[in-house]
């Protein structure tokens, strides 16, 4: 799969590393010269250019692209970018990066946005997940917040310890996709038993996390 990635600054090219060892393709594109270093990413392929430039995404090829992240420092960058490669380019799957938390009602599909990360909210996401037990922690939004990934992790003595998967009484809009118990990662069955401190993840619409929290913890 051939990716290509705005901003070759230290996110980007860490983003670089880790898809490149999947076997994908990568591109990495900046304005910045000193940022040119094919010594940091050696198989990555780099552009020096603007990539809010429409003549740059078209000497990047982007229509061959599969996948576009946008990865700058500058937000307003990574929406020009997301919004050049869905609208001009077609890109299937455009990632963008959301550096301050004010700025996320603007990353939607109307910008070209697939999925936003906001590196803020997932490491406070990660803070709570580390000490927060027995209630919801939401650690993604998926389709613009319209459904949660969301970790409980199940205290001791909690009601529910002990009984199957298939006896967890969750509303209709959730579904229970993994367990964590201890370094095992398990994928749920009916007859699964939870055990306290499980970390239990589900996908779930927003109004569903309070039954989720009542079925769980209560």
């Amino acid at each position: 799969m051939r990716i290509a990635i705005a901003g070759a600054g230290a996110v980007g090219r860490s983003i670089a590393r880790e898809v490149l060892a999947n076997g994908h393709q990568v591109l990495l594109i900046d304005k910045d010269e000193r940022k040119m270093r094919q010594d940091r990413v050696e198989q990555a392929d780099f552009l020096l250019a603007d990539a809010c430039e429409l003549a740059s995404l078209e000497a990047a090829r982007l229509e061959e692209c599969e996948v576009v992240i946008s990865a700058t420092g500058d937000d307003k960058v990574n929406l020009v970018v997301s919004l050049l490669a869905k609208t001009e380019f077609s890109v299937r799957r455009v990632v963008a990066r959301i550096n301050h938390p004010a700025n996320e009602w603007l990353f939607t599909e109307a910008w070209g946005v697939d999925v936003a990360v906001s590196t803020p909210r997932v490491i406070a996401a990660l803070v709570e997940e580390a000490v927060s037990v027995g209630d919801v922690v939401r650690l993604f939004s998926l389709r613009e917040g319209q459904a949660n990934l969301i970790e409980v992790t199940l205290p001791v003595g909690a009601p529910c310890a002990g009984i199957p998967v298939r006896d967890l009484k969750l509303p209709v809009d959730a579904a229970i996709v993994a367990i964590v118990r201890a370094s095992r990662v398990i994928t749920p069955t009916p007859d699964e038993p939870l055990e306290p401190g499980d970390e239990l993840l589900f996908v779930a619409l927003p109004e569903a996390e309070p039954a989720i929290r009542a079925a769980v913890c209560a």
